[in-house]
């Protein structure tokens, strides 16, 4: 359940989906952990930024590390270095 904003640095509480941007993340679960499946399950998780913290940051999701906030700038950096 959506609390809070997902930048750790941030306290904004979760009132309402138009405030801020959504994030839905699928996510891996590891098979060792799913006794009744050989195959690797999926896991839907939301994550919320305030209307704020939605301005200069996003989210990025890294298998093993979880979610991490990301400054919109170095998203851009890296988008043009791809190119």
């Amino acid at each position: 359940m959506l609390s809070k904003c997902a930048n750790p640095g941030c306290t904004v509480p979760f009132l309402y989906l138009h405030e801020g941007k959504l994030f839905r993340f699928d996510t891996a679960v590891d098979p060792g952990a799913v006794q009744a499946s050989d195959k690797t399950s999926r896991h839907v998780e939301f994550f919320w930024l305030c209307q704020q913290c939605a301005g200069s940051f996003t989210l990025h999701y890294e298998p093993g590390r979880g979610i991490t906030t990301v400054a919109l700038i170095e998203t851009q950096v890296r988008a043009a270095s791809a190119r």
